[in-house]
């Protein structure tokens, strides 16, 4: 009988998996496989919150599959040399994944892959965590978008032309499976995921992890929060957000799984509830277009993609960045959203926008700072969406927010969070400290050193 790899990554599911579907399908004995491989996704590895997500989606992953009579094998190194060498010691005669969009990720996998193939290995490569490969979705002139709405509008076209295809439900009952002492593999503790101080302990009591949660969240979602996505969605002390951003990120739940549940209410419910549809695939619009960006400008999550914004343009306050980091800023909205970030390993988006755009405006630090601290301590921390998002708020990226948008804390505050609910429920003492810095002179500020920028041309002024 043949055999089989399956290599999970950041799939960690069960249904509409196209990999695994395939491995079933072959009708041989299966392996599935785990590779914590950190120095292949250096420098972006993931961070603590990440880790501790990842360590409990693999257990709840173990556990589905032991129930159809598989055993998850977990490697720990370089998947470039584990890959080859359990193929050899197994005797695999296939390795089957879904792809990875990260482009150092890619092209470690196509030179993987292509290494095994050339060996007579079967390899097979599926996408499944996004609605359209990158670089898919060009504009007229054959080039990648650099602009959101544009983008959307061709991809949202697409998509209505072409709903992704479910794939075929997992068969029930027992799997045949390779022997369960595969060499060189060893337990999910082996891989070092949680950190040895317990402060990730706290995230037990804001999230569940796992297939089955993803589902039940957005059945939830679809019952009882989409028809007010959209007038709820800006305002953190609602629950108006549908926070399926992990689940997606990890592969607990796809893209495609959304849409097609979101599709079919289009033609059922009022002109309100489509706006909110809409509004929620919009939302995955903006990360399939991280994707497409990242893809395009890999250099994006390194460096700032207009060049005007080097790394001499940053401040460099090491006080201040710590005061940001934990929530000690003054400022109450910044403060309450960074101390949500630090309890929860999550943050609402109108308040990532706030901080990011206090951080790298009214401070002036590098949004890589930002970037990093984000990376280490979300949960849903992903390399394309961290960012384009930073980028954008830092006015330095494609489809950047102009210089000139400075989010003023206060009369976000007001705006959004006018009864003071969220920030009385991140910040427990009243009144604050004194600000960090003052708001109005910092923008003045941040508005020069902007202004200046723009006006420079190859290091002389235009």
């Amino acid at each position: 009988m043949r055999k089989v790899v399956i290599w999970f990554r950041r799939d960690l599911r069960l249904d509409d998996n196209p990999a695994l579907n395939l491995a079933i399908s072959l009708q041989a004995q299966i392996l599935p496989i785990y590779i914590h491989s950190p120095e292949e996704e250096a420098p972006w590895f993931p961070g603590g919150a990440s880790r501790w997500w990842l360590h409990h989606s693999l257990r709840k992953l173990e556990q589905e599959l032991s129930g159809r009579g598989l055993a998850l094998h977990y490697f720990l190194g370089n998947a470039r040399d584990i890959l080859p060498s359990l193929v050899c010691s197994e005797n695999i005669d296939a390795v089957i994944a879904n792809r990875l969009y990260e482009p150092h990720l890619a092209r470690r996998d196509e030179e993987l892959f292509g290494r095994l193939s050339a060996e007579g290995v079967q390899t097979n490569l599926f996408d499944s965590s996004l609605l359209f490969r990158p670089g898919s979705i060009l504009n007229k002139q054959g080039k990648p978008y650099r602009v959101f709405t544009p983008f959307w509008r061709s991809a949202r076209q697409h998509l209505e032309a072409s709903t992704p295809p479910a794939v075929p439900a997992m068969p029930t009952g027992n799997l045949q499976a390779i022997r369960q002492d595969t060499a060189g593999s060893g337990s999910l503790e082996d891989l070092g995921l949680l950190d040895n101080n317990p402060w990730h302990e706290k995230l037990h009591s804001h999230w569940e992890v796992g297939e089955r949660a993803a589902q039940h969240k957005l059945e939830n979602f679809l019952n009882t929060g989409i028809g007010e996505y959209k007038s709820r969605r800006e305002f953190p002390a609602l629950k108006g957000s549908s926070r399926l951003s992990p689940h997606l990120h990890f592969g607990e739940i796809t893209p495609g799984q959304i849409y097609r549940s979101l599709e079919p209410l289009l033609h059922l419910r009022n002109v309100a509830e489509r706006s909110s549809i809409e509004c929620l695939l919009s939302e995955l619009g903006w990360r399939e277009f991280a994707y497409q960006v990242l893809w395009n400008y890999p250099q994006t999550s390194r460096q700032s993609m207009n060049p005007r914004f080097h790394d001499d343009f940053w401040k460099d306050d090491t006080e201040a960045l710590h005061a940001w980091q934990h929530g000690t800023t003054g400022i109450d909205l910044v403060d309450a959203g960074m101390r949500e970030l630090w309890e929860t390993g999550w943050m609402h988006n109108r308040v990532r926008m706030v901080t990011a755009s206090f951080l790298t405006k009214n401070l002036g630090l590098h949004w890589l700072h930002g970037a990093r601290w984000f990376w280490d301590t979300l949960v849903d921390a992903d390399l394309a969406s961290n960012s384009l998002g930073w980028q954008w708020v830092a006015g330095c990226g494609v489809d950047a927010a102009p210089y000139y948008r400075i989010f003023n804390p206060l009369r976000q505050a007001k705006k959004f969070d006018s009864s003071g609910i969220y920030v009385d429920r991140w910040i427990a003492e009243r009144p604050c400290s004194p600000g960090l810095v003052d708001l109005e002179t910092s923008r003045r500020d941040a508005l020069e050193r902007y202004k200046h920028a723009a006006n420079i041309r190859d290091g002389a002024p235009g």
